[in-house]
């Protein structure tokens, strides 16, 4: 986990990041913390680097956290964000930016402990998860959830099980490293990755998704990507009745 703490207030920032600290020994986890007083400096960094939780004081100068949490959610929409404050009157106004918690200073041990429990639990569901970042946007999509890909230029666009379609900026080679190396992705066709998972019907002329997408498939990769999916479906099998 990676932690952006912003209080205004030294000493209460020192009090906060103590204590990320202290649970990363209790429970020999990786986790890294980053200070700000600013949350100028914070969105600067942000915009640089992924964070996955970020605790922000409510009330500061300038910027108050909301706003900076309003700022976060146009190019992050996976992290966390959890307002610290001495006064539960704008607990409401953290919903509007999913807000996952707001803890009243000064801030209890435990519940922190218990936030980052949460989200250390989360984080090794989320490792059968993808990060895009999709325009100014970095969003979480599982695997699962992934029906294929699709390659046009230097355009991927990630086609979803509900139906929604993610666009990204990246290579063929970038999203080959992604997920050919999980043994549900085969590429079928020179512009197409897919999860086989989703696959209905498969031929020598195409195959098709259980979401009704008709894809080609490349003559000469057929017979070895027959023989894949048959194993794939084979282990899945075993899997199951073990």
């Amino acid at each position: 986990m990676y932690l952006a703490i912003c209080d205004d207030d030294q000493e209460d920032l020192n009090a906060v990041f103590s204590l990320p600290n202290a649970w990363r020994e209790t429970h020999d986890a990786g986790l890294r913390c980053k200070a700000f007083q600013s949350p100028v400096e914070l969105l600067e960094a942000a915009r640089q680097e992924r964070f996955t939780l970020y605790l922000l004081d409510v009330m500061m100068p300038g910027m108050d956290g909301l706003e900076a949490a309003r700022e976060i959610r146009r190019f992050d929409d996976a992290a966390e964000i959890v307002f610290l404050s001495t006064s539960p009157g704008f607990a409401y106004e953290s919903y509007g930016v999913r807000a996952l918690n707001y803890l009243l200073k000064p801030v209890e041990r435990s519940k922190l402990f218990s936030v980052l429990d949460d989200l250390s639990l989360q984080e090794q569901k989320n490792s059968e998860a993808l990060t895009l970042k999709a325009g100014a946007t970095f969003v979480r999509v599982p695997y699962a959830q992934i029906s294929y890909v699709e390659v046009i230029g230097k355009h991927v666009y990630f086609h979803l099980t509900d139906g929604n379609v993610r666009e990204v900026s990246a290579s063929l080679k970038d999203v080959e490293s992604m997920l050919l190396p999980r043994p549900e992705f085969m590429r079928v066709h020179r512009s197409y990755i897919v999860n086989m998972f989703q696959v209905e019907q498969l031929s020598s002329t195409g195959l098709r998704t259980f979401q009704g997408q008709s894809l080609p498939v490349s003559r000469l990769s057929y017979p070895q990507l027959q023989k894949d999916y048959m194993a794939l479906l084979f282990d899945q099998r075993g899997a199951e009745g073990s």
